[in-house]
């Protein structure tokens, strides 16, 4: 009798050979975990198998995932090595909590020029500071959606930290993305350049310009949604994978349903609202001072702190 081969990705699937198997990558379904949560029609409509097969695909995946337990101390022994990057102000990093932590996801919020891009610049510099001064002595991954990249801007940010500037612009892989096509598949096909480039840190400026202006329309909405949650899905697991830290920035909208106080909102959605660790919303004040507010936090207490944003990068 033929010995059953070992499941290990989904083209050892029963009923599912590689050109399904590629079909279900493109479509998002990329692990046995995915498969394993999906109902037979659902998986049938998919792949275009048929549903006595999707059944037994979904049957030998389950077998093959396993669940992995761990205590709660040996989470907690876990985040007292996580590596965090130096915002350049005291005040931000005490904010969220002693800097940009690895393993997460960091949002900044605001409307155009509210410093968005140079907080990200500040930790395309500071990520590759060493450990002891508030690095990761790494380098940094940028995906510009929006033609903001400024490499003299960086120059100037390395030079006032004491860095050599062609060194830190050497170490900066710059993707301009101008689709959304670009931008995901960017993200998507990350995991040997960071290995191959010590890639720390990943900074997406912004993360939803270029699905708002692909997707327009309420019809585009849950294209849109479902799409943008994939993306943030896939920078996740590169961060938990190879203990990167991820700065994402995001657009805002007047929400005309409030009417008190501040009605900015962000883009993205509850899809954006749960997939960040760290969330801020940073607004103009009077000359180069902005304040920026913690809005959600899974260990710090919600707050605000004022910043400058010179010449020479973000400072107290």
């Amino acid at each position: 009798m033929a010995k059953e081969k070992s499941v290990k990705d989904i083209e050892d699937l029963p009923g599912i050979g590689p050109t399904t198997a590629e079909k279900l990558r493109s479509a998002g379904i990329d692990s046995l975990d995915k498969i394993a949560t999906m109902s037979p029609h659902e998986l049938s409509e998919v792949s275009g198998i048929n549903v006595e097969s999707a059944k037994k695909a979904i049957s030998a995946s389950r077998e093959a995932t396993t669940i992995e337990y761990e205590t709660g101390s040996a989470v907690s022994e876990k985040r007292r090595v996580l590596g965090k990057i130096t915002t350049g102000s005291k005040d931000l990093d005490e904010l969220i909590g002693g800097g940009v932590e690895t393993n997460a996801i960091t949002e900044v919020y605001g409307k155009f020029a509210s410093g968005k891009s140079q907080i990200g610049f500040q930790l395309a510099v500071n990520a590759q500071l060493p450990k002891g001064k508030g690095g990761l002595d790494g380098s940094v991954l940028f995906i510009d959606t929006e033609g903001t990249f400024r490499p003299e801007r960086i120059e100037s940010m390395a030079t006032a930290a004491g860095l050599d500037p062609d060194a830190v612009l050497g170490n900066i892989m710059v993707v301009r993305a101008t689709t959304t096509e670009k931008q995901v598949l960017t993200v998507e096909r990350a995991d040997s350049l960071i290995l191959e480039k010590n890639i720390k840190l990943i900074i997406v400026d912004s993360i939803t310009s270029l699905f708002r202006s692909e997707f327009i329309g309420r019809g585009a909405l849950g294209e849109r949604q479902q799409k943008l949650n994939s993306h943030i899905h896939k920078l996740q697991l590169l961060a938990d994978k190879f203990g990167v830290a991820v700065y994402i920035t995001n657009q805002v909208m007047d929400n005309p349903g409030i009417l008190f106080g501040d009605p900015t909102t962000p883009i993205g959605g509850n899809v954006l609202a749960h997939a960040a660790t760290t969330r801020l919303y940073i607004r103009k004040s009077k000359e180069d001072k902005r304040i920026v507010r913690l809005v959600d936090s899974p260990n710090m207490p919600d707050g605000e702190c004022i910043i400058k944003i010179t010449s020479n990068g973000v400072k107290d």
